[in-house]
């Protein structure tokens, strides 16, 4: 079996080769390997799952890993939302920071919380960024046999390939997704991981996550937040 939290790790971080950076920290290169060269990359996030805001992570978000990036983002957007503070204070208390800091470790947003363990929820989050992948439904047969070429050239080992095979290849269960979420904290870390994965350049991808926030209860005022959390860590 598979590490979850690598895998959510890898997906946010995957090295570029012939390179020693990240998609996020070299993503100007990253994206033009995509656009010059996609079948020769291994970056999972910019290439496998094809999205503009996985090839731009950058700044404070890149000293974290991925479960506690996306939970330090996701308790950032909250913890301003909660202040009462506008949204523009999310965006530049994130672009502003030398380190994203992981949330405090008493708050229901810390891994360590999730009432179903750090790996079950790693999973949950892989599972939403791969539905919101989706969500312009272009993944077809041809598209999942070039990404399984991909998957063969990323470095991930077996189990974690099959694993994201079976996710595009399975129905989409928006059901299962928003059940996922146990808590509060981490219905806002489903949407930080399905925004970080899809920058929503269509209409689409907009309603997407539209109905996502809906499915969990997100108030607009917290989608908000976090849409402006994941601007100030984005070019």
């Amino acid at each position: 079996m598979f590490d979850p939290k690598k895998l959510l790790t890898d997906l946010l971080d995957s090295k570029v080769p012939g390179t020693e950076g990240t998609v996020r920290d070299k993503a100007g290169q990253a994206g033009q390997l995509a656009r010059d060269n996609p079948i020769a990359t291994g970056a999972i996030a910019a290439i496998l799952l094809g999205t503009s805001t996985g090839r731009s992570i950058t700044g404070s978000a890149l000293k974290l890993g991925g479960l506690a990036a996306v939970a330090g983002l996701a308790y950032k957007a909250y913890q301003n939302y909660q202040d009462g503070k506008a949204p523009e204070q999310s965006r530049s208390d994130v672009a502003g920071e030398p380190e994203l800091l992981p949330p405090p470790t008493e708050t229901a947003f810390d891994p360590a919380a999730a009432p179903q363990g750090e790996n079950e929820f790693a999973l949950a989050l892989i599972r939403a960024m791969i539905a919101a992948a989706r969500a312009d439904g272009h993944v077809d047969d041809a598209e999942r046999e070039q990404i399984a070429g991909r998957l063969a050239m990323s470095g991930l080992d077996h189990d974690a390939a099959d694993f994201i095979n079976r996710e595009l290849a399975a129905p989409l269960d928006l059901d299962t997704i928003v059940a996922t979420a146990k808590t509060d904290a981490q219905k806002v870390e489903l949407y930080t991981a399905s925004r970080l994965t899809i920058s929503p350049n269509s209409r689409a991808e907009r309603g997407y996550l539209d109905m996502l926030a809906g499915r969990l209860g997100l108030p607009d005022a917290l989608v908000d937040h976090v849409e402006a959390t994941i601007e100030g860590a984005t070019v």
